[in-house]
């Protein structure tokens, strides 16, 4: 038995494929956990959606912002953009089926040492608190009143982490921090602007893993999200965004030997930074 950390798919399921032929994925054998951001922008976010559905008993996968992008736009909330592949999904026969298992997936995960997050962790979280905040969000989004968070889910205010924060506030900075994270301002607010490579990124700018006095050093982190990064592996964190929606790669981690396995991307975009 192998379990395999996948990046960013987003619907790029001819890669997924080709992938797990290249790592002979054996579903009752192996699990995968993907990183999140499962769907959007790639050739078919429907099909992606539906193996992973098909699959739950093999996977664990957590939401990222293209995720929930989707579920508030079903919702009416906001538009689909310009560049979204989410149509076939609003219009599919198991449309309900789909989006509710969707909504139920977690925000974070964790087995032992390692934990995968979407995008990133604020310096002041523990795992345990991580868990515990995600959970919070969790819960929203499978209650009855989890419209109400997706139609305030936008915007980047507040930026900073408070123990205090209470509602639409607190659930957005978990989300944003969670699905969208980045780069952190050296006041520890949350930076939003900037998607390039860390050593691009005006000097003050601070990626979220490198945060001074970060407390959840004393895990693995796994994450996704930053394309621009790319494959990054250090003893605590393990960025996985290859790039596969822009012509680059789709990667998984081995986590019982640290193994990496790609292949390329095929999908043509047009020039701009990720979403």
């Amino acid at each position: 038995m192998s379990t395999y950390v996948i990046g960013d798919v987003q619907g790029c399921l001819g890669a997924l494929h080709e992938l797990l032929e290249i790592i002979a994925f054996t579903p009752g054998r192996d699990r995968l956990w993907f990183t999140g951001d499962l769907v959007n922008r790639g050739e078919d976010s429907l099909g992606t959606l539906r193996w992973c559905k098909a699959h739950d008993d093999s996977i664990v996968t957590i939401l990222g912002n293209h995720d929930l992008h989707l579920l508030a736009v079903a919702e009416g909330f906001v538009p689909a953009h310009k560049k979204d592949t989410l149509q076939e999904i609003l219009e599919a026969p198991d449309r309900a089926e789909l989006l509710d298992w969707l909504r139920f997936r977690p925000m974070v995960h964790q087995e032992g040492r390692d934990l995968m997050v979407h995008a990133g962790l604020l310096p002041q979280w523990t795992p345990d608190q991580a868990l515990s905040l995600g959970r919070e969000l969790e819960a929203v989004l499978r209650g009855s009143g989890y419209r109400d968070f997706l139609r305030g889910m936008y915007g980047n205010e507040p930026r900073h982490w408070d123990d205090r924060l209470q509602g639409q506030d607190r659930l957005r900075l978990i989300a944003n921090a969670m699905t969208r994270l980045r780069f952190l301002h050296p006041d520890g607010g949350m930076e939003f602007l900037h998607k390039c490579p860390p050593a691009d990124a005006p000097a003050e700018l601070i990626p979220w893993y490198d945060a001074p006095d970060r407390r959840s050093r004393e895990v693995r982190v796994f994450f996704g999200h930053w394309s621009t990064l790319g494959l990054f592996a250090r003893s605590d964190v393990i960025a996985l965004d290859t790039g596969c929606l822009w012509g680059g790669r789709l990667s998984a981690f081995r986590r019982e030997d640290g193994r990496v396995f790609q292949v390329p991307c095929h999908a043509r975009r047009e020039p701009g930074h990720p979403g």
